[in-house]
């Protein structure tokens, strides 16, 4: 707790109904979010809260299509969303505060207005949430993109004025490494999803290598299967390599987050060909000894940045933004 209350601290936030709103949106990412808390780690403190309430929205919306409570049909599933999202946006089109019992949104709007997020963002990652409810499969990649742009290019849209881009090149970038966490998590989970009764394959693909739905279902990694998931490895990979050079585009205190972020994304990756394919009856990840052998160089010096700069980087500076980029509103 003490942690949390030293980055509620850098970040400004006073108000205990908003403080209390972060500690959800920083219990969400932590239990769910391994790879993404532990890069979050390598922020500053004044960031902190502030992608803890972003990763904290997207996943309560996911918690809503996918895990809350299985007995609800899906109607059900997309009038709570409904409701859920209204609740955030009409509290954004009208300035008011959201209601104290609206779990992570108190501090999602305070994070939005503080870092002047488009709406549209929001609107669109809700808009591909519900997608879920109703779509089960994508015929071509550019098909499955328009769900992609809402669940991922748009969270990357999202984080990057938090991370202080210094040079507004940095936002394809963004986009191609939001694609590219987003592939990675979809080549993983195929086995899980398909459970769901959806695959984020696109059928083309699964077509051009003779894989069926049915064929997916018996979870064996045959030849065909084997060679569907390198096939999307490699577009994967195309976009890790391609989003690679804007990291340096961005902030030197936000670098090592995203670095250690691109890293562990794309060992997914690795652990799939390391379990030699053998995913669609089973979930791979990059092990805790692979996620702390990453980070804890940039553990390290994120600890002498604080002790060196204790003064200037762990509060929010108006000095970092990238030219053109609008300045950041005052912790509040």
């Amino acid at each position: 707790m003490g942690g949390l209350r030293g980055e509620l601290d850098a970040a400004g936030v006073t108000d205990e109904r908003l403080r209390a709103s972060y500690r959800r949106a920083r219990e969400l990412n932590a239990a769910h979010g391994r790879t993404y808390y532990l890069a979050t780690l390598l922020l500053p403190k004044w960031k902190r809260p502030h992608v803890h309430a972003l990763y904290g929205f997207a996943r309560y919306a996911d918690e809503i299509v996918d895990d809350l409570d299985s007995t609800l049909t899906d109607e059900a599933k997309a009038q709570w969303l409904r409701r859920w999202g209204d609740t955030l946006l009409a509290s954004l089109a009208s300035g008011a505060e959201a209601d104290a019992d609206a779990t992570v949104l108190p501090a999602v709007l305070h994070t939005i207005r503080r870092f002047d997020l488009p709406v549209g963002y929001f609107e669109t990652f809700l808009a591909s949430m519900a997608m879920d409810l109703t779509i089960t499969s994508y015929a071509t990649w550019d098909d499955l993109m328009v769900y992609i742009h809402g669940s991922a290019v748009v969270i990357g849209l999202q984080m990057l004025p938090i991370l202080e881009p210094v040079n507004p090149a940095a936002e394809p970038y963004a986009r191609d490494l939001g694609i590219a966490f987003q592939l990675a998590n979809f080549i993983r989970d195929i086995g899980e999803d398909l459970r769901r009764g959806r695959v984020y394959l696109p059928q083309s693909s699964l077509d051009l290598f003779g894989v069926t739905w049915d064929h997916l279902a018996t979870g064996v990694a045959d030849g065909p299967v084997r060679r569907l998931l390198a096939f999307e490895i490699a577009r994967a990979r195309e976009l890790f390599r391609s989003a690679r050079p804007g990291i340096r585009l961005l902030h030197p205190t936000s670098r090592d987050c995203v670095s250690t972020a691109f890293q562990l994304y794309s060992g997914i990756l690795d652990e799939v060909e390391r379990a030699d394919y053998q995913i669609l009856d089973r979930r791979v990840s990059v092990g805790l000894g692979r996620r702390l052998s990453v980070a804890a160089p940039g553990l390290v010096r994120a600890a002498y940045s604080r002790r060196d700069r204790a003064a200037g980087e762990n509060r929010a500076p108006d000095q970092h933004r990238a030219p053109g980029q609008s300045r950041a509103r005052p912790p509040r």
